[in-house]
């Protein structure tokens, strides 16, 4: 072993060390890793929003193409055209097995919606569980800090400046995730 690899060990030995004797960081830490899990599904939902309205939009295209070519069919045979009647049934074949195609892939982005939807719940039910997990333990140990701002180093070591802002900042963030999830449950 190198003297890097001797010192990342110390160092990683002694952070954990450091979180057994510091439980509430160590929940800190866990609240921040399931805010971020929210952001980013959140963020992948809105992403499926925009691509279900994209194959939605191409399904109105294909209909409106299907509609259009079940016409000519229809003319075809009333003029008794074979040639182009062969053709213009072809053509509103592929149509349909690609409108089919579109609605299924569609029916997938609404169940990868839904089960991210299901997901941002279960995130959301675990950070009021480690919540209250660490309100138990700060009252424990009878912490100081504010469990309530994003964990950070300086907020850890008492900056009282950063604290302030962190909890600005996460009022925001939880104000905006709000903003976002109801505005995905207003367009369904």
């Amino acid at each position: 072993m190198s003297l890097l690899d001797d010192l990342t060990q110390f160092l990683e030995t002694r952070l954990d060390e450091f979180l057994r004797n510091n439980p509430h960081l160590e929940l800190q830490a866990l609240e921040e890793q399931l805010r971020e899990q929210e952001k980013d599904t959140i963020r992948l939902i809105l992403d499926l929003k925009k691509q279900e309205k994209t194959v939605e939009n191409e399904i109105l295209s294909i209909a409106q193409d299907i509609k259009l070519w079940h016409q000519r069919v229809e003319k075809a045979k009333a003029a008794n055209r074979q040639d182009l009647l062969e053709a213009a049934q072809e053509k509103e074949a592929s149509l349909l097995r690609l409108g089919n195609q579109k609605w299924g892939k569609m029916k997938g982005i609404k169940e990868q919606i839904r089960q991210g939807e299901e997901l941002v719940e279960k995130v959301r039910q675990r950070q009021k569980e480690v919540k209250a997990k660490a309100q138990q333990v700060k009252s424990k140990q009878g912490v100081k800090s504010d469990y309530n701002s994003t964990w950070n180093p300086e907020t850890v070591y008492g900056s009282k400046v950063n604290s302030a802002y962190d909890e600005l900042e996460e009022k925001f963030r939880n104000w905006e995730v709000e903003q976002e999830l109801n505005a995905m449950k207003q367009r369904k």
